[in-house]
């Protein structure tokens, strides 16, 4: 297997534990919750940094797990994160293309147990590419050699391809930008993850204040949320939306 160097920076102390409680969550959502979709309402809510850290994070606790780049568009990790990929390196846009097979795509990282799809190429409309079985297939696979899936999926409200990768995926968690995100805009968030059939794990609630009494208004949006970036996690007992 080829293998793919990422650098990724020290979270700060209480990012890492809202982080952490996130990854046992997840850890508890059961065997047969492996392909998860990680998307968001609309761009800079957070959404890539949280799957990529919770990528990481379900590794280091000792479960192989892979990372799709599926943001075809606007990928964050390529642009953000130190990947040491080149022109030559294949990614998905290779793969979805015909150019390149499972084996040639997936890669071992430095990181322990921690495997990775990049996106080496932007792909100006991918949606024709993510219909196609190919990609389903890919999915399924990477879902019987690792114990999880973290699929990095567009914003929910900006193109149509993330609620066709949820209708592949077993269950997908929603971030949230606190402050910033309209209660309508998530309510239809929630609804597409719905009717694409997929299970909404949990929402998380990026940059909250530590202060912010606004919190609690998010909690009914999801089994979960968490107050991400600022060192304020919180635990909703709604369960009504479940």
């Amino acid at each position: 297997m080829k293998e793919l160097a990422i650098n990724l920076p020290e979270l700060p102390y209480a990012v890492e534990e809202a982080m952490n409680r996130l990854r046992i969550n997840i850890k508890f959502c059961g065997n047969d919750t492996k392909k998860i979709l990680m998307t968001s309402c609309l761009p800079n809510e957070g959404k890539s940094t949280v799957a990529i850290f919770l990528w990481k994070m379900l590794a280091e606790a000792g479960f192989p797990t892979a990372f799709v780049d599926v943001d075809l568009r606007n990928s964050v990790v390529r642009k953000r994160y130190d990947v040491d990929y080149n022109e030559e390196t294949s990614g998905l846009n290779h793969y979805l293309s015909g150019m390149a097979e499972y084996e040639d795509v997936v890669y071992k990282t430095n990181i322990p147990d921690a495997y990775m799809v990049p996106c080496t190429q932007l792909l100006e409309n991918p949606s024709p590419l993510l219909e196609d079985a190919r990609f389903k297939q890919l999915l399924d696979k990477l879902a019987e050699e690792y114990r999880f899936v973290i699929i990095d999926a567009p914003p929910l409200g900006s193109v149509a391809d993330s609620t066709l990768i949820a209708s592949m995926c077993d269950g997908a968690v929603l971030v949230v930008r606190a402050g910033e995100t309209s209660k309508t805009l998530i309510r239809q968030s929630l609804y597409e993850i719905e009717q694409s059939g997929c299970t909404l794990l949990g929402t998380v609630l990026n940059r909250v204040a530590v202060k912010a009494k606004k919190y609690g208004k998010y909690g009914k949006y999801g089994k979960y949320g968490y107050g991400y970036g600022y060192g304020y996690v919180q635990q909703s007992e709604d369960k009504s939306s479940k």
